[in-house]
């Protein structure tokens, strides 16, 4: 089934789509609207911080004027000294509770978007985790909601408040001079705006590849880091750091190439600040020299270009960032948008309580549609009965576990558990009656107590020991210096392979599913061991609906009923006995292992 893809990227030295930023700030626009008490409110503050900035240069002008020689009335300039303070003080108070009121709004918004990207990501498909790169997709995230903040930061502390300024100050100068000043500061932050967009949106190209290397690099350093003892094995050190650096010069040329598109744009900017600068104190200069207008008009004039030009010199950079923090939201919006493969069915339902059986009806699968796995496959394990799959590698065995638990959906046939088909049942519920101790066992970088807990997070700690004790792990663990807060390591990569087998055949067995599946559960067990915990695996079995899935013969001897698989098919079933009367595959298979064991 086909993913949703995401927005085709603009071709070189091509702005973003405004498609693009629109569809990127319409979902983002529910997340900020959840609140629009505190967005309203802060706005209100961010238009009376402003009004009284505006007001500061206008007060000052008075009191220059009020303070002309001979002049011996001094209530007046005192009157407007205290205005004056009173407006700097009502300038920063209004700012300060805009950035109280959106706190909040902010952060939560971060924590909500994060969360939701987060919790789609385990929605998707096994397929889709196969085939991604955890590094490149953890990058996004963290990019993603670091700049959905910055968004909002540079959005309402830089962008509105400059464009209710330039409103304010532009009206001002329009009511009490001539409209030759408003002309000239109009159009040089015309000019100003307009060069810092297009040359803005045609360094986004030259962005986008600096984060896809930075995502890269990203993405090779985490891959080899989690492979790094078999990196050690191949004495692949230097390979290694020489593929990274690859990736890493790439980086490099991208950034390089950014940095100096960046000083020719601070450059053209600050050439056009100067000019503007220049034509608007000439003029106000000139209006002195006429007597038309005063000292303290030049001033009002000189604080008000302040006021416009110390903004504007930050308005390319918060362009650029708005446009990068967009770009680095849609990516992770993107996410968002990767097709759930397997989905529950609008009337699905929770699976019943009770015994349960698993029915495998006809089925066939494939990955890929040219390499089928699974060919008319059907068996079924009775309730509270054990069913062993056996086969060389490659059989198709270990499929049989993840079609169970629906991480994919079948190409024909049906797979009922209880009498009930997996596509119409609830994954959840589905989910919630099976435990399974699968072949290649990972961990997580925490401890042995939270490793097993995690198998039934509700679970008391002597539920947790029990469980240990039943996998013959807790003795191990008594053992060691921190006990069962002794942590694993990446991967569990600080255990054996047949401890972190054991962690796991706890865990499985603390969740007290109906229905246990054993994936080579003892594959990497030294023979005593596999010995006392096959007895355990056969105790605990008993009165659950028991697939295992096994490689070693000798595992599944007992089992009630016994699947020899081949090439994705069944070619052999029957009891230990028969199966070695009937002088087949699983005869010859048996003798091979005995000679390997005995030799």
């Amino acid at each position: 089934m086909r993913r949703a893809s995401a927005p085709a990227k603009p071709p070189p030295g091509q702005p973003l789509p405004e498609s693009h930023v629109w569809l990127t700030l319409r979902t983002l626009f529910p997340y900020l609207w959840r609140y629009r008490l505190r967005v309203v409110l802060a706005l209100s503050c961010l238009v009376g911080a402003k009004l009284a900035t505006v007001g500061v240069p206008m007060v000052f002008k008075e009191m220059i004027d009020g303070l002309t020689p001979g002049s011996q009335a001094l209530a007046l300039p005192a009157l407007l000294l205290l205005l004056y303070g009173a407006l700097r003080f009502a300038s920063a108070l209004f700012t300060e509770l805009r950035e109280l009121l959106f706190a909040r709004v902010t952060q939560r918004a971060v924590r909500q978007a994060a969360l939701e990207v987060f919790a789609h990501l385990h929605t998707l498909s096994l397929r889709f985790h196969l085939e991604r790169q955890t590094g490149g997709v953890s990058r996004d995230i963290e990019r993603g909601s670091r700049s959905i903040s910055s968004l909002i930061s540079y959005t309402l502390y830089s962008i509105l408040p400059t464009l209710i300024e330039i409103g304010l100050v532009l009206a001002v100068l329009f009511v009490k001079y001539d409209a030759g000043f408003v002309l000239i500061t109009v159009i040089s932050l015309t000019a100003y705006i307009v060069l810092t967009v297009k040359i803005s949106n045609w360094r986004i190209d030259i962005r986008r590849q600096v984060n896809d290397s930075d995502s890269a690099a990203n993405t090779r350093a985490v891959d080899s880091l989690l492979n790094y003892e078999t990196v050690k094995y191949f004495n692949n050190e230097a390979w290694e750091a020489a593929r990274y650096d690859e990736q890493l010069l790439r980086w490099e040329e991208a950034a390089t190439r950014s940095q100096k598109t960046l000083a020719y744009l601070n450059l053209a900017q600050q050439a056009i600040i100067a000019l503007g600068v220049t034509a608007m104190m000439w003029r106000a200069a000139a209006g002195v020299v006429d007597g038309r207008m005063s000292i303290g008009d030049l001033v009002l004039v000189n604080a008000f270009l302040l006021q416009l030009y110390m903004p504007l010199n930050f308005l390319g950079i918060v362009y650029r960032e708005i446009r990068q923090a967009l770009t680095d939201i849609e990516r992770m919006f993107n996410l968002l948008k990767e097709h759930r493969e397997i989905a529950d069915a609008p009337d699905a339902r929770d699976l019943p309580a009770g015994p349960l059986d698993i029915e495998f009806a006809a089925v066939d699968f494939a990955y890929e549609a040219e390499r089928p796995i699974l060919q008319d496959v059907g068996f079924r394990v009775p309730a509270g009965r054990t069913v062993a799959v056996v086969g060389h590698s490659g059989a198709g065995k270990s499929t049989l576990s993840r079609l169970l638990f629906r991480f994919y959906d079948i190409g024909g046939g049906a797979i009922r558990i209880g009498g009930h088909d997996l596509r119409q049942l609830k994954q959840a519920s589905l989910r919630a009656a099976i435990g399974i101790v699968p072949q290649d066992t990972v961990l997580f970088n925490d401890s042995i107590f939270y490793n097993i807990q995690y198998g039934r997070p509700s679970a008391s700690r002597d539920e947790v020991i029990a469980a240990a004790r039943q996998a013959r792990l807790h003795d191990f663990v008594a053992a060691l210096p921190q006990g069962y807060e002794t942590r694993v390591g990446e991967r569990g990569l600080k255990l054996s392979g047949g401890e972190k087998q054991r962690v796991a055949i706890a865990r499985a067995l603390l969740k007290q599913p109906p229905i246990l599946i054993f994936d080579e559960a003892t594959s990497a067990l030294d023979s005593a061991t596999e010995r006392a915990i096959q007895a355990e695996i056969e105790r605990v079995a008993r009165g659950h609906t028991t697939l295992i899935i096994a490689h070693r013969l000798s595992t599944v001897m007992n089992a009630d009923e016994i699947l020899v698989m081949a090439d994705g098919c069944i070619i052999e079933r029957g009891h230990h006995a028969g199966l070695l009367a009937a002088n087949g595959s699983y005869a010859r298979m048996w003798r091979l292992q005995q000679q390997e064991a005995g030799g």
